[in-house]
C-alpha cells in the first residue's frame, strides 16, 4: 500500500476541491427553497399544504434511502464512483423542473435530486473524513456543511430574485445546469478516492468494532441512537422550514422578493456560523453542543408561530441558523468518534438514513396538522418535537469515545 498522510495540512488540495464540490451539491437543493412551494400553487394549482409539500417527502426518502445504500457500498465500490454517479443523475433534474407539465414530473425530479444529494453529499463527508483523520473532523465537517449550505442559502436568495424579476420557469432552473455540469466534471478528472487513508486509520484505531452497525447505530448505542435521532429531529425541522416557511410568510402579507430573503437568512447562518462550530466540536464535548443546539432550534420554531414583522423573523432565522449550525458538523463528528474506521462510511449512512428521513416525516407531519388545523400549530409540534429531542441527549448520550472528555 502507498504510503498516505492523514491530516488537513496534507491532503489540502483535495479537501479543497471537495469543498468546492460540495458547494455545487448544496447549490442543487438551494435551487428549490424558495420557489417550489409557490410553483406549486401558481402553475399547478395545488392548494393543500400536504399536496404541495409531496415533493418533500419523495426527497428525503429517496435521499435517506441512498445515503444508507452510498455508505454500506462505499468500501466496495469506491467513493470517487459513487460521487461521479450521482451527478450523473443529477443532470436532468434542472431540466425536468424546466419542462414539467404537471406536479408528477416536479416529484419525479425530486426522487431524483434525492438520489444526487444522497450519493454526492455522503460521498463528500465520508471522504473528507477520511483525509483528515480524528484531530480535526469537526473543523473538517464544519468547513464542508459550510460550503453545503451558504450555497444552498445564495442559491435560495438567488433564485428566489430571479424568479421575482424574469418569472419561476425556466431562468431560475439555468443555474442547475451549470452546477450539475461543473460538478461531474471536476468529480471524474480531479478527484482521487480516499480507501488508502482509511486503511491507515485503521491501523491505529481503538475503537471496538460494532456488533451490528445498523441497529448499534440506529438505537441501541446510547451515543450513536441518541446523535441519530436528534439528526432525524433536525432535518424534520428543516423539512418544515423549507415547505411551510414560505407557505407561513406568504400567509403573513410577505412578497416574495422579502420571501426569499427569509428563506436564506437560515441556511447562510446555518453555513457560516458552522466554520467555527465545526471546529469547536473538535474542542469541547460533544453532548452539551448537542443538546445547546437542539434547545436553540426549539425555542426559535416555537416563537416563530407568534413573531409578526420582518426583523422578528430575521431575528428567529438567525437563531435556527445558530443552533443547527452547532449539531450539524457535530453530529458527524461524535459519529466518527464512536466507530472503527472499516465501519465509519456504513455508519454515517445508517445515521444519514434516519436523518435525511426526518425530511419526509416532517413534511407528512406538518402537511397533515395544516390542513387539519393551522400552519401555525403545525409549527408549534415541530418546535415540541425538537425541545423533546434536547432531553434525549441528556438522558442517553454519555462521554464515552469523546476525544474532548478527558478521564479523571
Amino acid at each position: 500500500m502507498e504510503k498516505v498522510a492523514l491530516g488537513l495540512k496534507a491532503n489540502w488540495k483535495q479537501f479543497t476541491l471537495l469543498v468546492l464540490i460540495n458547494g455545487f451539491v448544496g447549490g442543487m437543493v438551494g435551487l428549490e427553497r424558495t420557489i417550489l412551494p409557490t410553483l406549486a400553487e401558481q402553475e399547478f394549482g395545488l392548494a393543500a399544504k400536504s399536496a404541495i409539500l409531496s415533493f418533500i417527502v419523495v426527497f428525503g426518502v429517496t435521499k435517506a434511502m441512498t445515503n444508507y445504500f452510498t455508505g454500506a457500498l462505499a468500501n466496495r465500490v469506491g467513493r470517487k464512483n459513487l460521487l461521479v454517479l450521482g451527478w450523473l443523475v443529477g443532470l436532468p433534474v434542472p431540466l425536468l423542473l424546466i419542462y414539467a407539465p404537471s406536479w408528477g414530473w416536479v416529484i419525479f425530479a425530486n426522487g431524483l435530486l434525492g438520489i444526487n444529494q444522497g450519493l454526492t453529499w455522503s460521498s463528500t463527508v465520508v471522504m473528507k473524513i477520511d483525509l483528515v483523520g480524528q484531530q480535526n473532523r469537526g473543523l473538517a465537517m464544519g468547513i464542508n456543511e459550510s460550503a453545503g449550505y451558504i450555497a444552498v442559502g445564495a442559491v435560495a436568495f438567488l433564485s428566489g430574485w430571479i424568479a421575482a424579476e424574469y418569472g419561476i420557469r425556466p431562468y431560475p432552473f439555468y443555474l442547475g445546469i451549470a452546477f450539475a455540469l461543473i460538478g461531474l466534471l471536476s468529480s471524474w478528472l480531479l478527484v482521487r478516492d480516499t480507501g488508502q487513508h482509511v486503511q491507515a486509520e485503521a491501523q491505529s484505531s481503538t475503537i471496538l468494532p460494532l456488533q451490528r452497525v445498523f441497529w448499534e447505530t440506529s438505537w441501541k448505542h446510547p451515543n450513536l441512537g441518541a446523535i441519530t435521532q436528534a439528526g432525524l429531529v433536525n432535518n424534520l425541522n428543516d423539512g418544515m422550514v423549507w415547505g411551510l416557511f414560505p407557505i407561513l410568510l406568504s400567509a403573513k402579507g410577505f412578497e416574495l422578493t422579502h420571501i426569499a430573503q427569509l428563506v436564506a437568512i437560515y441556511p447562510l447562518v446555518w453555513g457560516l456560523a458552522q466554520l467555527v462550530t465545526g471546529k469547536a466540536a473538535d474542542h469541547l464535548p460533544k453532548k452539551p453542543l448537542l443538546f445547546w443546539g437542539m434547545l436553540l432550534q426549539g425555542a426559535a420554531i416555537v416563537l416563530m408561530v407568534f413573531a409578526e414583522g420582518y426583523l422578528a423573523f430575521a431575528g428567529l432565522s438567525v437563531v435556527l441558523g445558530l443552533g443547527t449550525a452547532i449539531v450539524y458538523p457535530t453530529f458527524l463528528a461524535a459519529i466518527a468518534d464512536n466507530t472503527h474506521p472499516q465501519q465509519r462510511a456504513k455508519s454515517i449512512g445508517v445515521f444519514r438514513l434516519w436523518r435525511d428521513l426526518g425530511y419526509a416525516i416532517g413534511a407528512v407531519l406538518t402537511g397533515v396538522v395544516a390542513d387539519i388545523w393551522s400552519s401555525g400549530t403545525a409549527v408549534l409540534w415541530v418546535g415540541g418535537l425538537t425541545l423533546l429531542s434536547a432531553g434525549v441527549i441528556v438522558l442517553r448520550m454519555n462521554h464515552r469515545n469523546d476525544p474532548n472528555v478527558r478521564s479523571s
